[in-house]
């Protein structure tokens, strides 16, 4: 305890005093760290904020913000998956009329894609759950570096569930299509239509998106309105019992004036009375933590039991409209129903919400009310005690005078009171005006995250339109669904990144909530000494300029760490945008490569209709016209004739890649050689300059030379590449007049004759050594006349080799 007056006063406002004192050091990277691994309260609902500390009621409130966020996320996630199941089973309805599947199939179809979309929630469930629990000393307790951790942690997992719904959501398409077994045409118009109706889901979901998104902020801010109504409350007493002892000082000394007192009874008087309010005082706060918190536990017992049944009748009204059946003309129909019924279903749960928001604080306001009042009337006891029951002991005064003594410390305790409330409402005022100031930050950042999107939307939007444009050959149907595609895409990446900003903003205002309070508790304090003292003089009018600069100066530095922070947080949004449209761009590859595909077939299909027919008529023809073809010997000879010209075609190039090698070996080794040479001219000097120019100009003619010996060769390989050529087109001159003579044996009944003048001049083409003609004339011969026995009597066996070399041309 102190022993004086002005002890007595300051012990109470001991906390004050420290914050003023730690507002000289707001900027350090020592208590930067602090606060990063400082634990706060873990709430789930605002209820619980109205019984955490002061200091922790910024963060709690961002924490839920930031859950409220995810929640959002989930909900929306969800939806989008119920509705494209919705989708595919408006689709396989249609089928199911059209005797396309059975009522079976439908079933069986409609449960595997309804189990693969949950497995994939599950997936995610689980890793949510994983980050969740990772670093979790203490369930009850979070600090800032975890929860910036879990953040960037969740939007990564996020990300890649984007990515697998995108594979799923293809998958499903495709095996609905195959079910379909419908033309091209057809197909590619259901993918079209899907595509539309998923691009209009997006675009409802991201409206929806946005506007709850800016609820939610608005709803913090009448959250800190409402969190400030109970801290106000919180205070009365402590200022009231500063304002009371006060008085009451300025009564004693008064009597310490008049020698009715002495100092030391002063002094223990004060002391008496100071250590009564201060055990009023910590009975009053133990009261109000344990009674709130009792409170607070009837009223969220009574909020869930609210909500359960909502969320029954919730259930129960989406399950009635999904299994209503639409068909593919009333896809509209059902998603403005659903997505009425889902927003009517928000509205009532946000109105929910807030009217638990608004009970739980009145009631947590009526305890406090309630409260104060006792714990005024008590210390107005202890004033009455010490006025009429010590004084007249101690001073020697009459009861009446001491009566007197109470009335004047009672029209003095007034205006002391009414001092109090106005710096209370200037206060007031001034939080106002900080709230007022972070609305239009916020304003700030949902414009930022607005041209980040249009920038982005634009950017890819080019992108892809320039990957169309040097494809070429693609119809316009495969043109538009690439690009609504892409759209589809990109909507599903941008509505992520304006959630993950306002996620950072948010990070960004917590990590800098503890500067901002202490800068804020500084420029508070000194509008109020400023309205306060109207009568100055030079010292005090220079202190507060010195505030002023002080206070200049410490707002430039908050402003200059909170655009550092802001960059660095912009950074990793960058970082996890980069790794979205890596995703999207794979998959739209992908998606590309499929269309082209697709194309393709399209075109070859439609090439093969025109002449297809006619193509495979004239080959039949052809194999059954040759009575003497068999499918040994067509394929013996189709054989021989490409492994001679493979023959052929492997020497030559044998021989030239080895011609080729040993030039470019000469080449080094001659490139070497010269620089050596290079590098010993620049040694000898100009004594040996007309040497060198010598073997200059003998180089010159080595490679003029050389150049000339390549030309020849090259000319040379070109000639026996055109000697090539002949033989082959030789070989093909003969197989066709072959093929002549045998259907005209067949048709005239004469001998096969290889010795008329069109089949020796076309064997002097191919062969020039009359040796090798020789040969060439008794392996046909040969040939020929063993056909002509083995036709002789075997029309069975004729007929059916026919068959045979028709089902090989074919």
């Amino acid at each position: 305890m102190e022993t004086s007056t002005s002890g007595s006063l300051g012990s109470l406002s001991q906390g004050d005093k420290e914050d003023c004192s730690s507002s000289t050091t707001i900027h350090s990277s020592a208590s930067d760290d602090r606060f990063q691994a400082r634990t706060f309260l873990k709430v789930t609902c605002f209820p619980e904020v109205l019984t955490c500390e002061s200091f922790d009621v910024k963060l709690c409130l961002c924490s839920l913000l930031l859950k409220d966020l995810m929640l959002l996320d989930t909900e929306l996630r969800k939806e989008k998956h119920v509705i494209f199941i919705q989708v595919l089973k408006i689709y396989l309805t249609d089928l199911y009329h059209k005797k396309k599947i059975t009522d079976d199939l439908f079933k069986k179809i409609l449960l595997i894609q309804e189990n693969d979309f949950e497995e994939l929630q599950k997936q995610l469930d689980s890793r949510l759950q994983n980050t969740e629990m990772s670093g979790a000393h203490n369930s009850e307790y979070q600090t800032l570096e975890d929860l910036e951790r879990k953040e960037r942690e969740y939007s990564e997992h996020i990300i890649d569930n984007m990515e697998a719904f995108w594979k799923q959501a293809d998958k499903a398409q495709q095996f609905l299509l195959d079910q379909s077994k419908c033309s091209s045409a057809k197909a590619t118009k259901i993918t079209m239509d899907l595509t539309e109706r998923m691009i209009a889901v997006e675009g409802l979901l991201s409206k929806s998106q946005d506007l709850h998104a800016m609820d939610i902020q608005e709803r913090l801010f009448s959250w800190e309105l409402m969190v400030k109504v109970v801290d106000s409350l919180k205070s009365y007493i402590p200022e009231e019992c500063k304002c009371r002892l006060n008085t009451v000082s300025d009564i004693l000394d008064h009597l310490t004036v008049k020698n009715n007192l002495s100092v030391r009874q002063k002094e223990e008087l004060l002391t008496d009375l100071h250590k009564a309010f201060w055990e009023q005082l910590a009975h009053f706060s133990s009261e109000c933590v344990q009674q709130s918190k009792d409170l607070i536990l009837k009223q969220l017992e009574y909020h869930a039991k609210k909500r359960e049944e909502f969320k029954h009748r919730q259930k129960a009204e989406q399950g009635s409209l999904l299994s209503k059946t639409f068909h593919t003309e009333d896809f509209h129909d059902f998603l403005k129903a659903y997505q009425e019924l889902l927003e009517k279903h928000r509205q009532i749960q946000w109105d929910l919400e807030e009217e638990d928001d608004c009970e739980s604080t009145e009631a947590v306001t009526d305890l406090y009310k309630e409260l104060y009042s006792k714990a005024s009337h008590a210390l107005a006891e202890l004033v009455k005690e010490l006025f009429l029951q010590t004084l007249p002991i101690v001073t020697g005064l009459s009861v009446r005078e001491c009566e007197l003594l109470k009335e004047e410390w009672q029209e003095n305790l007034v205006p002391q009171l009414e001092k109090w409330d106005v710096y209370r409402q200037r206060r007031w005022k001034l939080f106002q005006e900080q709230l007022l100031q972070e609305k239009k930050l916020w304003l700030k950042e949902y414009a930022l995250s607005a041209v980040i999107q249009k920038h982005l939307s634009e950017k890819q939007e080019k992108i892809i339109q320039g990957v169309v444009s040097r494809l070429g050959g693609l119809s316009d149907e495969s043109v538009n669904y690439i690009m609504q595609k892409h759209k589809l895409l990109l909507s599903s990446v941008l509505r992520r990144v304006s959630l993950r900003n306002i996620g950072m903003a948010t990070l960004t205002r917590m990590r800098m909530s503890r500067k901002k309070s202490l800068l804020q508790e500084l420029r508070e304090q000194h509008v109020l000494q400023k309205s306060s003292s109207h009568c100055q003089d030079e010292d005090q009018w220079q202190l507060q300029k010195a505030v002023e600069s002080h206070i200049l100066e410490e707002e430039e530095k908050l402003e200059e760490e909170t655009q550092q922070t802001h960059l660095e947080f912009h950074q990793q949004l960058v970082t996890e945008i980069q790794e979205a449209l890596h995703f999207l761009q794979q998959h739209m590859e992908q998606v590309i490569g499929q269309t082209l595909l697709q194309h393709a077939r399209q075109e070859a299909a439609k090439k093969n209709s025109d002449d297809g027919q006619d193509c495979k008529e004239r080959l039949v023809e052809i194999a059954v016209e040759s009575v003497y073809g068999t499918s040994n010997n067509i394929n013996r000879l189709v054989q021989n004739y490409y492994q001679q010209l493979g023959k052929i075609t492997e020497a030559y190039e044998g021989k030239k890649h080895q011609q080729l090698k040993s030039l470019q070996a000469e080449r080094g080794e001659r490139s070497r050689l010269r620089k050596k040479q290079e590098n010993e001219q620049a040694l000898k000097g100009k004594l040996n300059k007309g040497l060198l120019d010598v073997l200059s100009a003998v180089h010159q003619r080595m490679v003029l030379q050389q150049e000339k010996v390549l030309a020849q060769f090259e000319q040379q390989q070109q000639i026996r590449l055109e000697s090539l050529k002949q033989k082959i087109l030789g070989l093909h001159e003969l197989e066709t007049e072959l093929e002549n003579q045998l259907q005209g044996k067949k048709q005239k009944e004469r001998p096969f004759n290889l010795q008329n003048q069109k089949t020796k001049v076309i064997l002097m083409k191919i062969f020039k050594s009359p040796l090798d003609r020789l040969l060439a004339y008794t392996e046909i011969n040969r040939r020929v006349h063993m056909k002509g026995r083995l036709s002789q009597g075997k029309t069975k066996d004729a007929e059916k080799k026919r068959q045979q070399v028709v089902k090989i041309f074919i």
